[in-house]
């Protein structure tokens, strides 16, 4: 046999092909000899080896193996290049397999994203006239290198009805008793007797559906999606916030909490995202057919990718503004400008503490000092109106090949940043007061490791740093080969995302701390964390060195690049999960119309972002979008995978994709296995709750304006919005099944069948025939018969 015995009971569904020489044997009269490829079905009570044993004595010719049923409903389209006709499935998810040596129209398996051709061409069938050796060894050799793809199923109990055509649901055959196959029950018409020859197959026509399908796209290279993945998680998170965050909660004794958040928080979680994208081949929608209840789970994520969008590229938006007012001398926010002398005079009183950098901001650049608040949002500041165009249109063009285009960009956009931290870095070192700032950053106050609120930072940043939650891991993930190591990618973007946040503080107080030395202040008068740090504090502290343009341009160069590779995961994330749940955009004129379309409405919607009161809009939607909502769009993600889907088949499936498992790889899976069942739902809990209270003792300000009540009205809706997806799609889920409600339950978390076969494709290409089993098929071979 090409597989174990007891293949058929440990994976349900078996597809049997019937591998005839040349000529046919007697036993198929009612078979064309151009089409002699068949298949039925077995259920999981029935053993493979007394039906091979039969048929192996009766018909010494004929050679029967299993493959299994996902092979044989594969969807695609043929092939036309002879080079693609000879891959060999090796654990990837993108290539299709032939061999050609033998045949010049060889049948074709397909891969688990239903990317690559259908078992059999629709029209032209080809086997007969081929020698049963090189059949037999074409079977075993394809299934020996593409087999590890069909980790194993659900039992007949697990698959959903609905998710078969009726007349192929599995049946229950014993010996003795009539076969029932495709909802027939075949019953012999002289059981007792033995003399009275009887067809073994009965043969049902089937007619396969020609219509091709759209490939999925997959990354051009690994690098490609390790630095993808890293783009976009080292974002804007690591420069800005991580190390006002390290100084305020104890300085290195932050250090502490934070990797023990990223331990049993961050690693957990970003390997579940990935994981999941990766098996499923699937966005963040439609790879929640492993368990339809959670469907909602994928379009709260769709939900925060695009609020988290709307406002995002406005960051990208000043960035330009900033990058093109750098090329000016000297620069319109240092001191030396003419506009600024006022504002910089070091006479006594309260004049040499007024920033000029931070007029520059609230004036010229955002315009709020016209604005009384959300309620006087005022005119559109053009000249950002311009640089938000410029903005979308840099996303669009990355993005209009997609990964095909945007993993070439990242070469740059992700290594860039480390190259300008460098530099600033070394530059920092040289300067007067910079070890001061060092010292303010690394500073250590063990006492602050009591405070709730340490812990809670710690895991918020870990949380969102990392980009879990947003969907765009899953989509990036998705794009993978089956056989990636995802424990590992998942080790080395988490850490060395982390570590660039550490890597960064340097960059930052090492230049903080020679303007605090310039000024004559604390260092902690000067830091400052989000948009008051990238655009007031580290551009007056650039203005502050020589060559100040030539830093300021290095600065804004790294704050675009930044940007923009989170924003192409963001938007990455939205692309698949729509391109997934209707495949016919894949086409390119409909994909380039439709993401021009989200392009330009991100566009109108960001209008509101730069009028002359959008700071107050901005801060509202940064605050809310990925707050509380967030936080219950992961926690259901890991409750769900880990008792709904099940941790341990989950698990199971990491170890499918990782085809040679290191001894390391399995005792972190246990690892893992522990975090998703237990520690990082109580985290998240933890996380959740503080969310609640700080939003409840305390309001939203953005300088000295306090926030409204109807205000923070409006944020609560918004973040309600994103998570209550959960229930309403998990109801729809629900109320789609029949029978009692605990019946519906259990129907709702169970997978589609189509969840391993064709996540990605509504439509199934079937073999030409279906064979159903009567049961003399399955009667034991004589005494003292071999198996052959």
């Amino acid at each position: 046999m090409i597989m174990e015995e007891n293949y058929a009971t440990k994976r349900g569904l078996i597809g049997i092909v019937v591998l005839p020489p040349s000529p046919l044997p007697p036993c198929f009269p009612h078979l064309p000899a151009s089409q002699t490829w068949m298949k039925w079905t077995l259920s999981a009570s029935q053993d493979f080896a007394p039906l091979k044993k039969s048929c192996k004595q009766q018909h010494p010719g004929t050679e029967l193996s299993e493959i299994p049923a996902e092979l044989l409903k594969c969807h695609g389209r043929e092939k036309e290049s002879e080079k693609e006709k000879q891959q060999i499935i090796g654990g990837c998810n993108q290539t299709c397999s032939a061999v050609t040596s033998a045949f010049p129209l060889p049948p074709m398996l397909c891969s688990l994203d239903q990317s690559c051709p259908a078992l059999f061409s629709s029209s032209n069938i080809w086997i007969a006239g081929c020698s049963r050796f090189c059949l037999c060894w074409l079977l075993s050799f394809t299934c020996s290198l593409g087999m590890k793809l069909f980790p194993e199923q659900w039992s007949a109990e697990g698959v959903r009805q609905s998710d078969f055509p009726e007349q192929e649901m599995p049946a229950t055959v014993m010996p003795g008793s009539p076969v029932q196959l495709n909802s027939v029950t075949l019953e012999s018409e002289h059981p007792q007797s033995v003399s009275q020859p009887q067809p073994a197959f009965q043969i049902q026509p089937v007619t396969p559906d020609p219509a091709p399908s759209q490939c999925r796209e997959t990354w051009g290279g690994k690098y490609e999606f390790l630095l993808s993945c890293i783009g976009y998680c080292v974002g804007l998170g690591n420069v800005w916030r991580f190390p006002y965050l390290c100084y305020r909660n104890g300085g290195g004794v932050f250090l502490i909490p934070y990797f023990i958040m990223l331990l049993f928080t961050g690693l957990p979680l970003f390997l579940l995202e990935l994981s999941l994208g990766q098996y499923g081949a699937a966005g963040p929608i439609t790879v929640w057919k492993c368990c339809p209840l959670l469907k909602g789970i994928g379009v709260g994520m769709l939900l925060v990718s695009s609020l988290v969008s709307l406002y995002y590229n406005v960051i990208i938006a000043w960035t330009f503004y900033y990058l093109g007012m750098s090329f000016q001398s000297p620069l319109p926010w240092s001191c030396n400008a003419p506009q600024n002398a006022p504002l910089c005079q070091n006479a006594s009183g309260n004049a040499s503490r007024f920033s000029a950098s931070e007029a520059f901001w609230n004036e010229q650049v955002l315009g709020v000092t016209h604005s009384s608040g959300l309620h006087d949002p005022g005119p559109v500041r053009w000249p950002l109106a311009i640089c938000l165009l410029v903005a979308w249109i840099v996303i669009f063009l990355c993005m209009l090949k997609g990964i095909r285009s945007s993993g070439k960009v990242v070469y740059f956009t992700a290594t860039f940043p480390y190259l300008v931290l460098t530099v600033l870095i070394i530059r920092g070192a040289t300067l007067e007061g910079s070890i001061e700032g060092v010292r303010f950053y690394l500073s250590s106050d063990w006492s602050r490791l009591q405070s709730a609120q340490v812990w809670n930072d710690a895991a918020s940043q870990i949380f969102y740093s990392l980009g879990i939650g947003f969907g765009g891991l899953l989509s990036m993930a998705s794009y993978n080969k089956f056989d990636n190591n995802v424990i590992r990618d998942t080790l080395v973007i988490a850490i060395g995302n982390c570590c660039t946040s550490f890597f960064a503080g340097f960059a930052i107080f090492s230049i903080l701390g020679h303007m605090a030395w310039r000024k004559r202040v604390p260092v902690g008068e000067v830091a400052d964390s989000g948009p008051g740090l990238a655009f007031v504090a580290y551009p007056e502290a650039l203005a502050l060195l020589p060559a100040s343009a030539f830093w300021s341009v290095l600065f804004f160069l790294m704050m675009f690049t930044l940007g923009v590779d989170t924003l192409f995961g963001n938007m990455e994330g939205i692309t698949t999960a729509v391109l997934d749940e209707f495949p016919a955009l894949r086409e390119w004129r409909r994909k380039t119309l439709f993401l021009g379309a989200l392009c330009f409405i991100f566009y109108l919607l960001g209008l509101l972002l730069i009028t002359e009161g959008g700071i107050y809009w901005f801060t509202l939607i940064d605050a809310y979008s990925t707050s509380f909502g967030l936080i219950i769009i992961t926690l259901f993600m890991c409750i769900g995978i880990a008792f709904f889907y099940g941790v341990n088949q989950f698990c199971r499936d990491i170890v499918d994709m990782i085809c040679r498992c290191p001894p390391w790889c399995s005792k972190l899976v246990l690892y893992f296995k522990a975090c998703w069942v237990f520690i990082t739902p109580c985290l998240l809990l933890f996380i959740l709750i503080y969310i609640f209270l700080e939003m409840y003792n305390t309001s939203l300000h953005y300088g000295a304006y306090a926030y409204p009540r109807w205000g923070k009205a409006l944020g609560v809706c918004m973040g309600t919005v994103t998570c209550i997806q959960i229930p309403l799609w998990a109801l729809m889920a629900i109320c789609r099944e029949s029978g009692t409600l605990t019946d519906r339950f259990r129907k709702a978390i169970h997978p589609l069948n189509s969840w391993r076969t064709a996540p990605t494709h509504a439509e199934v290409i079937d073999v030409p025939y279906t064979i159903n089993l009567v049961d003399s098929d399955f009667a034991s071979p004589p005494q003292g018969s071999s198996e052959a």
